[in-house]
């Protein structure tokens, strides 16, 4: 599968946000996490009925909002107690897709040896 590009963090808020908050809404409560709402990363917010999720990200020049409704069911977050949540491109494509992400299982990654240093 060919995904996001790997220097690219996908931020998730683990707690609910009000979804009427637009861009400078939005871009405040990236800032006031101590994060570089400028940087192109995707910062991903869920309703608290977590039917709804709005993505912020800046492209050259302004800012973009993608946002879904579920019309059944809710988005479902990997496990994790943590304000903010880190996924990878092909986590976030399933969570969009409605996939329960409690439930995925990876296989652990394969690293090739480091090279000893001569």
């Amino acid at each position: 599968m060919i995904g996001l590009p790997s220097p690219l963090r996908i931020l998730v808020w683990n707690e609910p946000v009000d979804l009427r908050k637009g861009f400078d809404g939005l871009s405040a409560l990236v800032r006031g996490a101590g994060e570089d709402v400028f940087a192109g990363h995707l910062f991903v917010f869920l309703s608290r009925r977590r039917d709804r999720l709005k993505v912020l990200t800046w492209q050259r020049g302004g800012f973009v909002v993608l946002y879904k409704r579920l019309e059944r069911g809710c988005f479902r977050l990997p496990v994790g107690t943590a304000p903010r949540l880190t996924l990878d491109g092909a986590q976030l494509a399933m969570l969009l897709d409605g996939v329960d992400l409690r439930d995925v299982r990876r296989l652990e990654a394969w690293e090739p040896r480091q090279k000893p240093k001569s």
